[in-house]
C-alpha cells in the first residue's frame, strides 16, 4: 500500500516536532550566537539540544536552556557542567537513572521513567533567554508534553521553566505561584517546583543538595 503525496503531507503536519532543526531560524539573536559559537568551537554541538530520556516516562524535568560549557558543548541536557553534576547524582540516588554519570553523552547513563527537556533549546548569551525566545520555543515543549502518554509529574527547575510550563498546563500564575518545594495540581499532572541547580544557586546557599533532594524524594513517593 502506498501513501499519496497529500496523505503524506497531512501526516507530516500532524506529527509534532519535539526539537528544533539543527539550523532553526526562529530566534535571530540565538541564531547569530550559534553561528559565532560554531566558528569559535567547531567540534562542539552548537545546535538545539534534544530532550534526553524515554517518551514513555512518567516524569519530565524542565530546565531553562543549554549551558555554554554543558549541553551546548556536549549535546545532552545538563551534561558537562556543575548543574548536571548535582542533577544526575540526585537522579541516580532516587532511581530515576542508572549507570555512571561521567559528564559526557557517551558515558552510558540511562534515565529510568524520566525525561529531561529545556524551556529554550538553544544556548542564549549570558544564559539569559529573552521573553520572545521563551515564547517561540514553547511550541517544542508543548509537543513533548503532548507526546508523553504516561506523563504524571513535571519538575520545573527555576522560575522561567515554571512559567513556561504553566501555559500548556492551562494554569494561571496566580493559581500556581513559583516556590521551591511547591506542588501544583493541573488536571492529571502535578507540577513540582525547585530552584535551578546552578552553581550560582548552590554557592550562594539559595539551593542546598538536601533542598534539591527533597523535591525528588517527594516525586518518587508520589509516583510509587
Amino acid at each position: 500500500m502506498t501513501t499519496s503525496r497529500s496523505e503524506a503531507a497531512r501526516l507530516s503536519r500532524q506529527a509534532p516536532t519535539l526539537v528544533p532543526d539543527r539550523d532553526c531560524p526562529l530566534c535571530p539573536r540565538l541564531v547569530a550566537f550559534r553561528e559565532a559559537n560554531r566558528a569559535r568551537e567547531p567540534l562542539w554541538h552548537n545546535a538545539p539540544v534534544p530532550p534526553f530520556g524515554d517518551i514513555e516516562a512518567r516524569l519530565l524535568i524542565v530546565g531553562l536552556a543549554p549551558g555554554m560549557q554543558g549541553a551546548n558543548r556536549t549535546g545532552r541536557p545538563f551534561t558537562g557542567d556543575y548543574a548536571g553534576d548535582l542533577l544526575y547524582a540526585t537522579l541516580l540516588e532516587y532511581g530515576f537513572a542508572r549507570g555512571s554519570y561521567q559528564a559526557r553523552p557517551d558515558d552510558g547513563l540511562k534515565l529510568v521513567d524520566c525525561r529531561i527537556a529545556n524551556a529554550v533549546h538553544c544556548v542564549p548569551p549570558q544564559n539569559k533567554p529573552l521573553p520572545a525566545e521563551i515564547n517561540t520555543c514553547r511550541q517544542f515543549l508543548i509537543a513533548n508534553l503532548e507526546t508523553m502518554p504516561k506523563l504524571r509529574a513535571i519538575i520545573a527547575l527555576g522560575r522561567i521553566a515554571h512559567d513556561s510550563v504553566l501555559k500548556p498546563l492551562k494554569l494561571k500564575a496566580s493559581q500556581a505561584p513559583f516556590g521551591h518545594g511547591a506542588v501544583h495540581q493541573a488536571g492529571p499532572f502535578k507540577l513540582y517546583d525547585s530552584y535551578h541547580c546552578s552553581r550560582y544557586n548552590t554557592n550562594t546557599g539559595v539551593l542546598t543538595p538536601d533542598m534539591f533532594r527533597s523535591v525528588f524524594a517527594k516525586v518518587k513517593a508520589d509516583l510509587d
